[in-house]
């Protein structure tokens, strides 16, 4: 698996291929994901989106996940360190991911307006990056604008499974998989990550925007998308009924064709 070096992290990278004349879609996985977790079921959901959409793509494990390189644990003393954004009030893991390793990352690959497709962490960390930076379009499925009781319940409950089940099924996809669990866990279920709310910045997208939901999604409600939809009117939406937090594991087909369709007329 390729690795390309951000600010001294080795990030696993995978490249999908494809057509180089249209952007190409940039995959930015859920808070406990990974390069390997998009697999699912012995299918590949950003190579069958990118077959359909006839674009290339690119798909990488965040710092800490997947197969990239260790960061700092989040637990211990002074594990919110590194974690935190001169003038802000929360935990700022997000906008750095945004902000400051993604735009590296894809001058790295030499990719420039891409197509963010993001889900859950990911699909915050697509709409802070297109609120700062140009981008073809962005899809999100499952976002997180402010923070819910809803999310926080299942994140304690996963906190409360990791040890008996959710540690061995994560390990499969994590060289360091107590790292990857306790940076995110730890963060969520801290009191100063309560005030993380993103929906002012969402109304710097001016690009095309798609927001997608399960209406059964287990850590959030509609709410979401509706926040997004007042700070951005343009904004494309679509519900799926039957569907949890993962529309791309609960319906790949449906979900590709909405996409594709979404896509079409861009660049």
């Amino acid at each position: 698996m390729p690795r390309i070096d951000i600010h001294g992290v080795g990030l696993e990278v995978e490249r999908i291929p494809g057509p180089t004349d249209r952007a190409p879609l940039v995959f930015l996985h859920e808070g406990l994901g990974s390069v390997s977790l998009w697999r699912q079921r012995g299918r590949s959901w950003p190579a069958d989106l990118c077959a359909a959409t006839g674009r290339s793509g690119w798909v990488y494990s965040r710092r800490g996940y997947g197969q990239s390189d260790p960061v700092a644990d989040g637990r211990g003393p002074g594990r919110m360190d590194g974690f935190w954004h001169i003038g802000r009030h929360e935990p700022d893991y997000m906008h750095r991911e945004a902000l400051d390793v993604l735009p590296a990352l894809l001058d790295a690959l030499g990719v420039q307006r891409p197509v963010l497709i993001g889900h859950s962490d990911g699909a915050t960390i697509a709409l802070i990056h297109a609120a700062r930076h140009a981008v073809t379009a962005t899809v999100v499925m499952a976002p997180h604008v402010f923070v819910e009781d809803i999310a926080i319940q299942a994140i304690s409950t996963a906190r409360d499974a990791y040890d008996s089940t959710l540690r061995d099924r994560l390990a499969r996809h994590h060289a360091d998989v107590d790292n990857a669990f306790w940076q995110w866990n730890d963060v969520w279920l801290s009191d100063a990550f309560r005030r993380f709310d993103i929906r002012d910045e969402c109304a710097g997208i001016a690009t095309p925007l798609m927001l997608v939901q399960g209406r059964q999604d287990e850590y959030g409600t509609l709410e979401q998308l509706r926040a997004i939809e007042r700070a951005v009117p343009h904004a494309m939406t679509l519900e799926i009924d039957h569907c949890g937090h993962s529309p791309h594991r609960d319906h790949p087909e449906a979900l590709t064709r909405a996409v594709a369709a979404f896509l079409a007329p861009f660049p």
